[in-house]
């Protein structure tokens, strides 16, 4: 996509909320200097999701301006535990846990990213390269920047005390660790969501002591339904269309949404310009989430993928009818149950899960070529490979089941 001075301007102003300390200080940085601009992303989870993907689009305009790119990867951050927005602990994650989640980041967001560029490469970082070298001391260095009166008048801490919930120690320490990466890539800019506010200021303030500068802090905005006020995706609750998903997955859980969120996602997951977007006011509301899930689809597989996915959910959906692409279980064994399944395949995680999803009616068997489905309702339910069973998981995940000795 082509950047002018005028699209520049339109997609900052569209995806950015706000820069610490001034817009107008950042914007006419960007224009005379090369800058090092992060963002940092905790690998919580195993999947990168659209509630990100402001801050990626955002960087892909910055790496086109000319400007240093990293992408940090908060592999020691993420065994602390970032604290923003919880009303409880987190459950802390083993160093095995982190590197299995974040193995297929780069991946991820290379759909939007580009990693193979020789002329201004982008770099990747972990912050254990500099957070597992430090010693007691300098942590206590470290914290003697900040006050106990800074952290504990974070909003969820003082509704954790109101409700007699536990404040852990060492969730005091997570802000200063982030901020420490700052100090560490001697950036001169960091991307997040503005509920991250509190965090990267700490990064302003240890840059500002550290390396004497300032650092500029730019908030993006986050894709929220504008009912409930609610995060739209969410790793902790689920629900959310991962970078990751099948082109399929991807074109049906967006036509999933509920429809006041879809000006939202216009806005802050596409790259489409306003008149463009406007355009698609005029469309019925189905037409319009169509519009947006082909879209959405071709940013992240190209245009003959969202073609395909279309036709695949018309024919799945409108027309009742098997699609044509479906991934593919090669059991070991002539013989596996439901939940074993469920899990090899990577469509849930535990048995709990599994037992859950059968309990609410969400999985479900074809045997034949004919579109007959029947419910499963037995978690231990013994299915035979070499039949070439369709499993049905909610309404947009199959998988052929076969024989491989």
């Amino acid at each position: 996509m082509p950047l002018n001075d005028a699209k520049i301007n339109e997609l900052l102003e569209r995806w950015i909320q706000d820069v610490v300390p001034s817009k107008e200080e950042f914007f006419k940085k960007l224009k005379r200097e090369k800058l090092t601009i992060y963002h940092g992303v905790d690998p919580t989870s195993p999947d990168i999701h659209l509630g990100h993907s402001t801050n990626y689009l955002l960087m892909r305009v910055f790496h086109q301006m000319g400007h240093r790119i990293v992408l940090l990867i908060g592999d020691f951050t993420a065994m602390i535990g970032d604290p923003s927005g919880r009303t409880t602990e987190r459950v802390p994650l083993t160093e095995k846990e982190v590197k299995t989640n974040y193995k297929t980041y780069e991946n991820q967001v290379g759909k939007i990213l580009n990693f193979n560029s020789k002329e201004n490469p982008i770099e990747v970082r972990h912050n254990s390269e500099w957070l597992k070298k430090l010693t007691f001391k300098d942590v206590v260095e470290i914290a003697g920047h900040f006050t106990v009166q800074q952290m504990i008048s974070r909003d969820m801490f003082q509704k954790r005390l109101r409700e007699g919930n536990p404040i852990g120690l060492h969730e005091f320490l997570y802000p200063l660790m982030q901020g420490y990466d700052s100090v560490a890539l001697n950036t001169d800019a960091e991307i997040g969501g503005n509920d991250q506010l509190f965090n990267m200021m700490a990064g302003r303030d240890l840059v500002k002591d550290y390396k004497k500068k300032e650092k500029f802090i730019v908030t993006t905005k986050l894709l929220i339904n504008p009912k409930t006020s609610k995060k739209l995706m969410s790793k902790s609750e689920g629900g959310y269309i991962a970078f990751n998903d099948s082109a399929f997955q991807m074109y049906g859980k967006t036509m999933a949404l509920p429809d006041e969120v879809v000006a939202n996602c216009f806005q802050l997951c596409t790259e489409l310009d306003a008149k463009k977007i406007e355009e698609t006011e005029k469309l019925s509301e189905k037409e319009r989430k169509e519009a947006l899930a082909r879209e959405i689809v071709r940013i992240y597989y190209g245009e003959e993928e969202a073609k395909k996915a279309e036709y695949e959910f018309n024919k799945t959906f409108k027309e009742k009818r098997m699609p044509d692409q479906i991934e593919e279980f090669k059991s070991g064994e002539k013989f596996i149950n439901i939940t074993n399944l469920l899990i090899q395949a990577g469509i849930r995680s535990s048995k709990g899960e599994v037992r859950r999803l059968i309990e609410q009616g969400g999985v479900h068997i074809n045997t034949k070529s004919e579109d007959l489905w029947e419910r499963i309702d037995d978690p231990e339910k013994q299915l035979e490979a070499c039949l070439g069973a369709v499993i049905r998981v909610g309404k947009r995940r199959f998988v052929r089941l076969s024989y491989k000795p």
